[in-house]
């Protein structure tokens, strides 16, 4: 597999740019070196370029995020996150799985994630006895991000009463700095081995990339690059959404591959994972 060392040499070739966050643009706490010069540069040109996130958070919560690391808005065109897509569905409740929820959750995860059922569309319920489904955003501040055992009891309880759980994060593991932490894909493993049903909301289910065209504004697919660290998210989203592929070498790649991957071995997980991206590439700069 080719390494690329910058963006430069794919700029031309492609209208779009669908770039993940957390392990692409920033480490969870700051940018990449280099992001900021490379977006500036596709912009130059011309680019559209939209951000699409496993982040169960709403995408005002996280242009307030980037505002925090210096990132200027004129930079991107949009963002997109499971958080926001999630937000929708509970309000419009047309698909399949959403539309039988009743409007009670019972909430694994942070009090911030809960931008996901603000303006009413669901509302917090105490325990599983009292709720209509599971909404689980991932590991909170209590239990801690380093191993999902400590929420084992609340996934038991929760499918004793046979909630079907809304997962607003598919990411198993996020790098937040130098430290590798589960997300809340982590614990919908444990809850589909406890029997209980669960619908995804993310990459790499190929619908959710249907409002980030939107906000490239561009129909035609072939002409839009996806970058991601995570082969089957970010990389098999994008294949089944119809994109080429760029595998990101930081985030969890880099902890997984280290600071000079082999490439031939890169081509073989790539393969194991059922993905075929056009190339990697070091780090996303110019």
């Amino acid at each position: 597999m080719d390494i690329l060392d910058g963006i430069a040499p794919l700029a031309e070739r492609y209208d779009g740019y669908v770039l993940d966050l957390w392990g692409v643009v920033h480490n969870g706490k700051r940018l990449y070196p280099g992001v900021p010069e490379a977006l500036a540069e596709l912009k130059a040109r011309g680019k559209r370029v939209a951000f699409l996130t496993n982040a169960p958070r709403r995408a005002w919560m996280i242009q307030g995020m980037l505002d925090g690391m210096a990132l200027d808005r004129a930079l991107y065109d949009g963002i997109m996150s499971s958080g926001e897509i999630t937000w929708r569905m509970l309000k419009e409740r047309s698909h399949p799985f959403f539309a039988p929820l009743g409007r009670r959750a019972f909430h694994i995860g942070p009090e911030k994630d809960l931008s996901v059922i603000e303006e009413g569309v669901a509302e917090v319920a105490a325990d599983p006895a009292g709720a209509d489904f599971l909404l689980n955003t991932g590991p909170d501040p209590e239990r801690g991000s380093a191993d999902p055992a400590p929420y084992r009891p609340a996934l038991e309880a929760a499918a004793a009463h046979r909630l079907p759980m809304v997962c607003v994060n598919p990411d198993r593991f996020v790098m937040v700095g130098e430290d590798r932490l589960i997300c809340a894909g982590a614990l919908a493993d444990i809850y589909l081995e406890l029997g209980g049903s669960v619908f995804e909301v993310g990459k790499p289910d190929p619908a959710v990339y249907d409002p980030v065209m939107e906000l490239l504004g561009l129909a035609d697919r072939r002409r839009v690059l996806a970058i991601g660290d995570t082969p089957h998210t970010d990389l098999a989203g994008a294949a089944a959404a119809g994109m080429d592929a760029l595998w990101a070498m930081t985030g969890l790649a880099a902890h997984a591959h280290g600071d000079n991957p082999d490439p031939e071995r890169l081509r073989q997980v790539a393969l194991s994972e059922g993905v075929d991206p056009i190339a990697a590439i070091r780090a996303l700069r110019w």
